[in-house]
């Protein structure tokens, strides 16, 4: 039956060149087809190769398998060879995203990526055991229960730290600066994501913090800019968008987060393999905030959807970033269901800021750099996308628009990091935050207010 089908659909594309062969002789139709016989033959003799592999393992291996285990194994190592984000989902893990996109999941609350044969913590979620029991962006998990996780995809992985609430887990991990390893053990809850979270600042800077970019982000982020505007009585001056350590999601919910901002042009366009899948997103709607001048604050956790919207905002210079590089992730994933209720996450385009850059490998640099601490940047870990394994090369950009001339004359005065002796940073404690705090000084600036030293 395999082969059958395959057959039909050679015999079907070769139709194709039939114009084309009589026009120019019988030469090159010969040639296209011994070209297309030795593909196809290529192709049988792999297959065959494939299923001796198979039958070789069920026969022989040490303990007895199963057979959908080892078709699934197969298909997964086929997906996650080709880049660091492709992958295949079984029914119960495709079950388990589509939870998550909805903002509710059973775990400990971190959004991870493999490599290495390690996990890589991308970000910890706000207020999860992970966050809580202080796990950080860049961990490597090398064990789950004192038990490796090298042999295990990702998935696996993921399914091993869900469970139950309220059992335990212990997490060893790996962290740039520390010879040991740290062991964090912790409770699994039922996790609600809280995906916008916001404040007033002296009566009168909004601040907006987006956890990630899921089914309620835009509607949330809308009821939080109302919320502000009313306790300020109609009186906000500047936005503090605070992106940090958010990992991303779903692309419609970038797209419409961008579009509360910018009035008019483009948000973001994709260029997939075929020109004709390639896509463009435009504003289509009024600036939620009036024009209110805008800080947000990115670093290494912030990855995809963040990165399009901290690039566009950019680009069309509705906002002045303020923090560490970004990530670096610019592709897209489309979610394939497939027979049986799982599904395919496959990497189908790159995406391209308004400008035409590509950010894949590179991250978004902010208009004004602040580091969270004194301490140097890490240097051997993986920390951003480019030093993924099988990382998918960046092409098709453009160098992005010319260097800022509008930046207010504090920038200046910002200090690239904490003076010696700042405090550590206590997430209940804003004070500590020297991004936040660096932010709050050039958000009163941008609104013309006097405002405090940046030191």
């Amino acid at each position: 039956m395999l082969g059958a089908g395959f057959a039909a659909g050679v015999a079907i594309t070769s139709l194709g060149a039939g114009p084309l062969s009589r026009a120019i002789g019988g030469h090159l139709g010969i040639a296209d087809a011994l070209a297309q016989d030795s593909s196809r033959s290529d192709t049988y003799r792999l297959l065959t190769l494939f299923g001796d592999v198979f039958e070789r393992v069920r026969a022989e291996y040490v303990e007895p398998v199963n057979d959908r285990d080892l078709i699934e194994n197969a298909i997964n190592g086929m997906l996650t060879g080709l880049d660091p984000h492709s992958n295949y989902m079984n029914a119960k893990a495709f079950r388990d995203m589509q939870v998550q996109t909805r903002g509710e999941f059973g775990g400990l609350g971190i959004e991870v990526t493999q490599d290495n044969g390690f996990i890589k913590v991308i970000s910890p979620i706000d207020d999860t055991p992970a966050s809580r029991a202080g796990v950080k962006a860049g961990d490597l998990i090398v064990a789950l229960d004192g038990k490796t996780v090298q042999g295990l995809t990702l998935n696996e992985a993921v399914d091993r730290m869900r469970g139950p609430p309220n059992s335990k887990i212990t997490l060893t991990i790996r962290r740039e600066g520390t010879d040991k390893p740290i062991e964090l053990t912790m409770l699994r809850e039922v996790i609600h994501i809280q995906v916008v979270k916001d404040h007033l600042e002296s009566g009168d800077i909004g601040y907006v913090r987006l956890t990630s970019f899921n089914e309620q982000t835009d509607s949330g982020l809308r009821d939080a800019l109302r919320k502000l505007k009313a306790e300020s009585g109609d009186k906000l001056k500047a936005i503090v968008l605070d992106l940090r350590n958010n990992p991303g999601g779903l692309l419609d919910q970038a797209v419409a987060v961008c579009d509360d901002f910018i009035a008019q042009g483009e948000i973001v366009s994709t260029r997939a393999r075929h020109p004709e899948d390639s896509q463009r997103w435009n504003a289509k709607g009024d600036d939620l905030t009036g024009g209110l001048p805008m800080v947000v604050m990115i670093n290494g956790g912030s990855a995809s959807a963040s990165e399009i919207v901290a690039g566009a905002l950019q680009d069309h210079r509705r906002a002045i970033l303020l923090g560490t590089r970004s990530f670096g992730k610019g592709s897209v994933q489309t979610v394939i269901p497939l027979p049986g209720n799982g599904a395919m996450r496959l990497t189908t385009a790159r995406y391209y800021t308004p400008s035409g850059r590509s950010i894949q490998g590179l991250g978004i640099t902010p208009d004004v750099k602040v580091a969270s601490s004194r301490a140097d940047e890490p240097r051997f870990l993986p920390e951003r996308e480019a030093d993924l394994n099988h990382v998918l090369t960046n092409e098709g950009g453009t160098k992005g628009p010319p260097p800022r001339t509008d930046l207010p004359a504090i920038v200046k005065d910002i200090p690239s990091k904490p003076p010696v002796g700042w405090p550590t940073f206590d997430p209940a404690k804003p004070s500590t935050d020297f991004q936040l705090q660096q932010a709050l000084v050039l958000a009163r600036a941008m609104a013309g207010q006097p405002h405090a030293s940046a030191n």
